[in-house]
């Protein structure tokens, strides 16, 4: 079991849409988050001089978009940005409380990162290809992969859901081997012979897994509130986590997190659910909100 860790975060003007700083105990790094309407503020803070990462996030053509850069003085970047690029709402600087990174250290975090995002598929880059990898000795890349490694774990604190991957590694050797549970575990199942749909499922502390090897059907739902889950299903599909059986039915390739049953179930059936009614245990077929319940009870002093 790992140790917990404490993540320092504080609202520079008092509100939380303002600028917000976040920290970590005996880390080095610092990461600002800033809104674009209070760029003024932000860039007259000493770290906006240092040597660092910064983030661009916002929204173009309906959809979110991102950029991931790197500068000396990461202000001076932002401020070309200001000028020329008009989609971005939110940015974010990352860099270290005594201004320790150089040139080739930000070279490497900006392309790790936007290898990460890419991987991650969240949203789209506005990068072109991916910045190379600069030659750093062995000490400095373990260095700097330790740095990352407290990075993504601070981001998603502020809402950052970029770089989060949530492809798993598969428990699979082959996808079509039917997943069978431990002894400590239970496994949940979404099964439809009408519409070819059968997934399995587990819980990992705060993610729902769909598993390897699950069958699932290409979105039929309609309405404006099937929008989120057609997308997160289409980025499947689109980056090969999905693989297509038939015109309408694809087999997962790699285990998949989710926030909650009901995205998982949305995303296995093909339309808006409730997945805390479609998923059932897989030995006794009782729904995941009866097992919820059951569990809590089986808890209570």
């Amino acid at each position: 079991m790992g140790f917990g860790r404490s993540i320092e975060l504080f609202l520079v003007d008092g509100r939380p849409e303002g600028l917000l700083t976040a920290k970590v105990f005996n880390w080095t790094g610092q990461v600002l988050k800033a809104p674009r309407l209070a760029i003024r503020e932000a860039l007259g803070r000493s770290e906006a001089r240092f040597t660092g990462v910064y983030i661009l996030l916002g929204e173009r053509d309906g959809g979110n978009l991102a950029y991931v850069g790197e500068g000396e003085e990461i202000s001076e970047r932002i401020k070309s940005h200001e000028a020329n690029k008009d989609w971005w709402t939110d940015v974010v600087f990352i860099t270290t409380s005594a201004n320790e990174l150089n040139k080739a250290h930000v070279k490497y975090l900006e392309s790790r990162l936007v290898e990460l995002a890419r991987i991650a598929a969240y949203c789209p880059l506005e990068n072109g290809n991916n910045p190379p990898r600069p030659s750093l000795s062995e000490a400095a890349r373990a260095n700097m992969e330790e740095f990352l490694d407290t990075l993504l774990m601070v981001l998603p604190t502020l809402g950052i859901e970029l770089f989060r991957n949530r492809a798993r590694i598969s428990n699979l050797v082959n996808p079509s081997q039917p997943a069978s549970a431990t002894a400590d575990e239970v496994l949940f199942r979404i099964q439809n012979p009408n519409f070819g749909v059968d997934a399995k499922a587990r819980l990992a502390n705060d993610e729902f897994i769909v598993l390897a090897g699950s069958i699932i059907r290409r979105w039929i739902g309609k309405g404006e509130h099937s929008f989120g889950y057609r997308e997160l299903q289409a980025k499947l599909f689109e980056g090969g986590l999905a693989q297509e059986t038939d015109a309408a039915h694809a087999v997962l390739a790699v285990d998949y997190a989710f926030n909650s049953p009901s995205a998982a179930a949305a995303v296995v059936l093909g339309r808006p659910a409730n997945g805390r009614t479609e998923w059932v245990t897989s030995n006794t077929g009782m729904q995941f909100k009866d097992w919820e319940e059951a569990e809590l009870n089986r808890m209570a002093p």
